[in-house]
């Protein structure tokens, strides 16, 4: 019986090893699979926060119900023009600072009561771009993005406007391009 059990034991422990060499293979497989820009990346569960989707997509159909111009589109594939793929979630990262810093955060007494709430949630994802950079010449990501911003700045209020009326854009290309 004796036998028995240190033999079960045994058996026990040649599983466990193997699952742990099988486990750091895999690991580390992985991790050599990831590119430079992994930290480029937001995490999945954050895109499936019914919560917070909700508060987003109602945030930016209350304002596109104030948005005049429907003739103008800011975000949509030509903000991708010229830019590499490992570089969109960079690009998607430096709009989203835009929105909030230029847009949401001025413009924090309008729409309530979901401005607030979507503020909160989109600093959340920014600070996990936080340390997301670009992987080579960044000089098309750059005019795409001050070609956005001017066309906000000529827009004036009602770019604003139309700004917080795509945010459901922007969270629907922040998670094709950092997911």
């Amino acid at each position: 019986m004796a036998g028995l059990k240190k033999s079960m034991s045994f058996s026990l422990m040649g599983i466990l090893a193997v699952n742990c060499l099988i486990l750091t293979a895999l690991w580390v497989q992985k991790a050599a699979a990831l590119p430079v820009t992994s930290h480029c990346k937001i995490d999945e569960s954050d895109f499936q926060r019914p919560y917070f989707i909700n508060r987003t997509f109602m945030l930016a159909e209350e304002a596109s119900f104030a948005d005049n111009n429907t003739d103008v589109r800011l975000i949509g594939d030509e903000l991708f023009q010229g830019v590499k793929m490992q570089d969109r979630c960079y690009l998607m990262k430096e709009i989203l600072n835009f929105t909030l810093g230029e847009v949401l955060i001025p413009q924090s007494d309008r729409f309530q009561p979901h401005m607030q709430e979507v503020v909160s949630f989109l600093t959340k994802l920014s600070s996990q771009l936080s340390s997301c950079h670009i992987t080579g010449n960044g000089q098309r990501i750059q005019k795409n993005i001050q070609t956005l911003k001017e066309t906000v700045k000529q827009l004036g209020e009602g770019g604003e406007i139309k700004v917080i009326g795509e945010l459901n854009l922007l969270f629907m290309f922040l998670r094709n391009s950092c997911v």
